[in-house]
């Protein structure tokens, strides 16, 4: 792997600031050129490298998305119209576990996991706790915060039924998703593809417990 994407944090990081000063149709039009060559097709070749490696090392199809910048404004009090972050999301198997990119004019994070558990996959993740399941997530959850990988808080504020508020794993209960993420370092910036494959090598044996917890 090169540093072939050393310039992208920076180069996107300014444009997203200016953006942030700008928020308008007519300004992104103006700028449009910058976007694609600064940002748009950078972030592509960059999804596109980390899909290959990962389905190298893995052996199953990984799927890159790059988030859109147009914001939906249809319900939202807040009319400007462009989104000011770069978002990249590569799906790594069936049960919807994925590797994430967050780029904004105040962060820059990598992180990993399920956004939201799936109507049937809910019922899953909880009955898998009556076993192993739930010890393993535990202790995978203390490594991968030891190695800079914090998990969001939990949706719910009880552990639901019929799982009583004594369960050792209640706080795991509690959840309706299950993300990490990790504030990339100043060096890791400078070099994103090897910090991508670095978060995502060290995530793999939690993407690979939930996806044989959550696969039908």
């Amino acid at each position: 792997m090169t540093n072939a994407f050393a310039q992208l944090i920076p180069d996107a990081r300014a444009f997203l600031a200016a953006l942030s000063q700008n928020n308008s149709r007519d300004w992104f039009t103006a700028h449009k050129d910058k976007y694609e060559v600064q940002l748009k097709s950078p972030a592509l070749r960059l999804l596109d490298e980390v899909s290959q490696a990962i389905s190298l090392r893995s052996g199953a199809d990984v799927t890159g998305k790059l988030f859109r910048p147009q914001r939906d404004v249809r319900f939202s009090k807040d009319k400007t119209p462009y989104t000011t972050h770069l978002h990249l999301m590569w799906t790594l198997n069936s049960s919807g576990c994925a590797l994430f990119f967050g780029l904004a004019p105040d962060y820059c994070t990598a992180g990993g996991g399920i956004m939201g558990f799936s109507k049937p996959q809910l019922p899953r993740w909880r009955a898998a706790f009556d076993g192993a399941f739930g010890d393993e997530v535990a202790a995978l959850t203390d490594i991968l915060a030891l190695k800079g990988f914090a998990v969001k808080d939990p949706e719910l504020k009880r552990v639901p039924a019929p799982y009583g508020k004594a369960h050792p794993h209640g706080h795991l209960l509690q959840r309706k998703s299950l993300t990490f993420w990790h504030g990339m370092t100043a060096r890791e910036q400078a070099a994103p593809m090897q910090a991508l494959m670095s978060a995502y090598l060290i995530q793999e044996p939690m993407f690979a417990l939930l996806d044989s917890a959550l696969t039908a």
